[in-house]
C-alpha cells in the first residue's frame, strides 16, 4: 500500500476569525490580517505522530515542506518526497502537489471541502483519498472524525488493511463560501471518489433532520432560556437548533455564525474567538450547540470560533445540546463529536451528556473524539 500526503497550510484560517471558509489567496489574507493561527499544519502532525507509534519507518510521499513534509519532521517516517514548488496560497498548490506524486493508493489530504475538490480534480484514476479534517466546513464523506483517526487509518492501511473496507461512492461536497457569508447554504455535489472507511474512525456526509420538528426546538429553546441565569455569557452556536434559543429570547440568529447573549441581551452577532474571550473576562460562560446532522458533531465543525478557552471557562458542565430526537437517530454513529484541536480537552468533554429534545424531554447521548 503506498500512501501519499498533501497538506493545505490554509485550510481552516478563516474559522476562528468568523470568516466561515478560507477559500482563495484574498480570504487567507484577511483571516491572517484578523490574527488567525494556522492549524492544519499541526493537525496533521497529530496524525503523522500516530502513525509513526503504531508503524515506525512507515514510508510515505510526500510534497515537500508546508505542503507535507515539514509536519512530520523529526518523525521516525521514511518519506519520499516529490517536487518542491512555491506557494501561491489557491488551490493550484494543491494540485500541482497531487500531480508531482508518484503513483500511490491513497492520497491522504489535510484541508476541508475546498482542498478535497482540489484533489478529487486531478486525482489519477483507481487512486482512493482519505482527509484528515481542518477545514471550516467539511460536509464531504471522506473525512475521519478527528486526526487521530487519520493517524490510526493510515496505520491500518499500512498494516492490518483486514480492519479497512472501501466506499467507492463517498460524496464530495462543497458550499459556496461568498453565499455562505451571506447567510445563503447553497451545497452542491462535485463528485464521487474512492475512500477507505473505518466505520468508528469516519465521519459521514453531512445530512438534515428526516422532518421538520420546528415545534420541539422551539420548546427545547424556550426551556434553555428559562434556565438562564444573570451574568453568564450564554454562547450561541451555528445552525438552526442553537439559533433556536435566539428566536426564543426575541432577537434574531445569525444562523451560520456564532452569536453571544448576556442578561437576555444580544452583545455580539456573528463574532469570532477573539470577540467572544473578549466578552467573557471574569464571566460564567454558557455554550448552546446544535448537533450537525448525521455526522453528530458538536464542536469543530463550522465553529472554530468557540475556541478551546471558552470552551474549558464553560466547562463540560457548561454545554448546552439541542437536537430533535429524529436527527438523534438518524445520526451515521450512535454517538456526538467533539474535535476542538486540544486533544487533552477532547478527553475532557468525553461521557454521556444530555441534550434537549423538547419541552422537558432530553436524551442522553455519548460524546467521544473518534
Amino acid at each position: 500500500m503506498r500512501i501519499g500526503l498533501i497538506v493545505n497550510p490554509n485550510s481552516g484560517l478563516g474559522g476562528a476569525v468568523g470568516l466561515k471558509g478560507t477559500d482563495g489567496p484574498d480570504t487567507v489574507a484577511e483571516a491572517l490580517r484578523r490574527g488567525a493561527t494556522p492549524q492544519a499544519g499541526l493537525r496533521t502532525r497529530t496524525a503523522l505522530e500516530l502513525l509513526s507509534r503504531r508503524v515506525p519507518k512507515a514510508t510515505l510521499f510526500s510534497a515537500p515542506g508546508r505542503l507535507g513534509a515539514d509536519w512530520a519532521m523529526g518523525l521516525p517516517l521514511d518519506l519520499r518526497l516529490s517536487r518542491q514548488r512555491s506557494l501561491t496560497g489557491a488551490g493550484y498548490d494543491t494540485q500541482q502537489a497531487v500531480l508531482d506524486l508518484p503513483p500511490v493508493d491513497v492520497i491522504v489530504f489535510a484541508g476541508g471541502d475546498g482542498t478535497a475538490r482540489d484533489v478529487m480534480s486531478v486525482i489519477p484514476e483507481g487512486a482512493a483519498i482519505l482527509g484528515i479534517p481542518c477545514g471550516v466546513k467539511m460536509h464531504s464523506g471522506v473525512f475521519a472524525v478527528t486526526p487521530s483517526a487519520t493517524g490510526s487509518m493510515m496505520a491500518d492501511l499500512l498494516s492490518n488493511q483486514d480492519r479497512i473496507e472501501w466506499q467507492n461512492e463517498a460524496e464530495i461536497m462543497d458550499i459556496d463560501e461568498a453565499g455562505l457569508r451571506a447567510g445563503v447554504i447553497a451545497p452542491r455535489l462535485y463528485g464521487l471518489a474512492r475512500t477507505p472507511v473505518s466505520r468508528t474512525l469516519m465521519q459521514a456526509a453531512k445530512g438534515g433532520p428526516r422532518m421538520n420538528s420546528a415545534s420541539a426546538l422551539a420548546a427545547a429553546a424556550a426551556g434553555v432560556v428559562r434556565d438562564m441565569t444573570a451574568e453568564t455569557l450564554y454562547v450561541i452556536g451555528p445552525g438552526t437548533s442553537a439559533g433556536a434559543v435566539m428566536t426564543a429570547t426575541g432577537h434574531r440568529p445569525t444562523t451560520l455564525g456564532v452569536d453571544a447573549l448576556l442578561n437576555g441581551e444580544m452583545v455580539a452577532q456573528d463574532t469570532d474567538a477573539l470577540g467572544l474571550n473578549r466578552l467573557a473576562q471574569d464571566r460564567p460562560v454558557g455554550i448552546v450547540l446544535g448537533v450537525t446532522g448525521q455526522q453528530g458533531f458538536l464542536l469543530g465543525r463550522g465553529n472554530q470560533q468557540i475556541d478551546a478557552n471558552i470552551i474549558r471557562r464553560a466547562g463540560r458542565g457548561g454545554l448546552i445540546i439541542l437536537a430533535t430526537e429524529e436527527k438523534l437517530a438518524a445520526l451515521a454513529q450512535p454517538c456526538l463529536f467533539v474535535d476542538t484541536g486540544d486533544l487533552e480537552l477532547d478527553a475532557e468533554l468525553g461521557g454521556f451528556i444530555r441534550v434537549r429534545t423538547g419541552e422537558a424531554r432530553e436524551m442522553m447521548m455519548r460524546v467521544t473524539s473518534c
